[in-house]
């Protein structure tokens, strides 16, 4: 059952599943907690705590600033920075002083915020399908016209595509359903998606920020991921804690979506290092 609590003017909500150790799990967009459903149910003696970034999910958008994307100076910008201080008010709210995060893509770059703040309740850090890299000038220049699409057109199409990009082709190929799955469960208004989009953009670079890592880190790269290369998340190995590193070479971008009891297979045994703390 859903939860919810209020962070900087918007109540946003959560799911808590499970006892045990603390971790939180940050989905990518524009999915929703949904996203992590599959994985957590392969866990065991975790306490899963598992919100919906603002404006996703049940989580109002609530209100953003404007004219942090130079290219789109009239769009919201849903930072990273915001998305942090909403994991820590939630935190908060439920006691937690340290915690294990795993992130896939705009988790990850929230879970790099959260080390910059508050490295001191993060006890180990899971990335999957999520890259340390700020977007380069393509990227730049798609977000763009993602968020012109988007403005014109509304954020139906815009979804469509996403739901069979992201996916890997094993999956489309194997699990039909799994289209259908991801595709309802993006569900962003367009001022939504407007604001997650400039808020990419804007993100910044993350490289300079893994050498200072201490804590056990945990990389998973999908083979078949079209928006994170495996290439990009070498990056995590220069993480000065030690990196664990995988490949799931039939996997896409919502890998952990795809696949649950392969990512179960290597996020339960790197879990196991925290529990016997």
């Amino acid at each position: 059952m859903s939860e919810s609590y209020l962070s900087a003017g918007a109540r946003l909500s959560y799911v808590q599943v499970g006892t045990g150790m603390p971790v939180v799990f940050l989905h990518p967009t524009p999915l929703d907690h949904d996203y992590w459903r599959p994985l957590v149910a392969e866990l065991d003696r975790v306490c899963a705590i598992v919100p919906d970034f603002r404006g996703h999910g049940a989580s109002e958008l609530g209100s953003l600033p404007a004219g942090g994307f130079a290219r789109v100076p009239d769009a919201p910008v849903l930072t990273v920075s915001q998305l942090a201080g909403d994991v820590l008010a939630l935190l908060d709210e439920l006691g937690i002083s340290r915690a294990v995060f795993t992130g896939c893509s705009i988790g990850g770059y929230v879970m790099l915020e959260l080390w910059r703040r508050a490295p001191k309740r993060i006890r180990g850090m899971a990335f999957v399908c999520s890259k340390p890299q700020p977007d380069a000038e393509p990227n730049l220049q798609k977000r763009v016209e993602n968020i012109t699409r988007v403005r014109g057109d509304g954020a139906n199409g815009f979804f469509d595509t996403m739901a069979q990009t992201l996916l890997g082709a094993t999956a489309r190929k194997r699990q039909r359903a799994i289209i259908a799955e991801v595709r309802g469960r993006m569900t962003l208004t367009a001022d939504a998606v407007v604001a997650v989009q400039a808020g990419l953009a804007a993100r910044p670079d993350s490289v300079p920020t893994v050498r200072t890592i201490d804590v056990p880190v945990l990389a998973i790269a999908g083979g078949e991921d079209g928006a994170v290369t495996t290439a990009e998340m070498a990056a995590f190995r220069e993480a000065h804690g030690s990196c664990e590193f995988h490949i799931i070479p039939d996997a896409g971008h919502f890998a952990a979506y795809e696949q649950p009891q392969i990512v179960a297979g290597m996020l339960g045994p790197w879990l196991q290092q925290f529990k016997a703390l």
